[in-house]
């Protein structure tokens, strides 16, 4: 397991940037302008980075991991932050991101987020 989060609260703008295959993820502490479009978890400590062909599972959906962006890492690491893209793409839009195959998620208050 690399990494192990609980979602504490969802943003009020979280199911429209689903809506675009976006979900944004940051630590509880993330600034408001912030909180209210992601999905803020308790945070954790990255023990191995993320990588093409690891796996995320948000609830009981696992995803593919296909594309991770040069800053994702860092951010995930730091901050509790990356941005999940559900595009399926190896190479990444932008650093921030996590690239995942997969259907968009249903996402709830108490799930579990892993990275393994």
């Amino acid at each position: 397991m690399k990494y192990r989060v609980e979602v504490i609260k969802i943003g009020e703008l979280v199911e429209e940037l689903l809506g675009e295959k976006i979900l944004i993820l940051f630590n509880a502490d993330a600034p408001e302008e912030l909180a209210e479009i992601s999905v803020l978890h308790t945070g954790n400590d990255l023990v191995e980075d993320v990588k093409p062909g690891d796996k995320i599972k948000i609830g009981d959906v696992e995803y593919i991991v296909t594309g991770v962006g040069s800053e994702a890492n860092r951010t995930l690491r730091e901050l509790g932050h990356c941005t999940l893209k559900f595009n399926g793409l190896s190479k990444t839009e932008l650093p921030g991101d996590i690239s995942l195959k997969g259907q968009i998620p249903k996402i709830k208050k108490g799930d579990i987020i892993s990275i393994y």
